[in-house]
């Protein structure tokens, strides 16, 4: 069994990643799935409120909360699957990481996915709906906030 977790700043290209084993036919299991999930639990729209549940999560039931929840939902992935790996999308935190290592041991891997600058400020820019978030010093705000939060850097 191998467990692949991916890492990296917004817009290097995790999701691609999460594409290929998809095609590839090796599930990937989103840990933003298990806070959209929590978000429905308490009725809340997770489109608003997916960062504030996030939170409340960790302080609820602890910094590797999410990490947690996400577990039985990979181990089921392999069940269903022809295949002995997985991919985890949307580690955040080292504390996320050893949760994961200590569940798997060995056989978790991380992937950290790197891109320039430039090419995550255009990706970040074609995704936005917010005209105000295609501003390349936002861009660089944003992601010098979210380097400090994610793991692969």
């Amino acid at each position: 069994m191998r467990i692949i977790g991916t890492v990296g700043l917004p817009g290097s290209g995790k999701g691609e990643a999460a594409t290929v084993a998809r095609r590839e036919e090796v599930p990937v299991v989103v840990m933003g799935d298990v806070i959209r999930e929590a978000c429905r639990d308490r009725g809340l729209d997770p489109a608003q409120h997916h960062g504030q549940v996030a939170q409340r999560l960790r302080e609820e039931e602890g910094p590797a909360a999410v990490a947690e929840r996400t577990l039985p939902l990979i181990r089921d992935s392999l069940t269903d699957a022809d295949t002995d790996a997985a991919v985890v999308d949307g580690l955040r935190s080292p504390t996320e990481l050893e949760a994961f290592k200590s569940a798997f041991g060995d056989q978790f891997l991380v992937v950290s996915i790197e891109a320039p600058f430039e090419l995550r400020a255009e990706r970040l820019a074609e995704r936005s709906r917010d005209d105000s978030d295609a501003d390349l010093e936002t861009l660089r705000l944003v992601m010098s906030e979210n380097s400090s939060l994610e793991l692969g850097r």
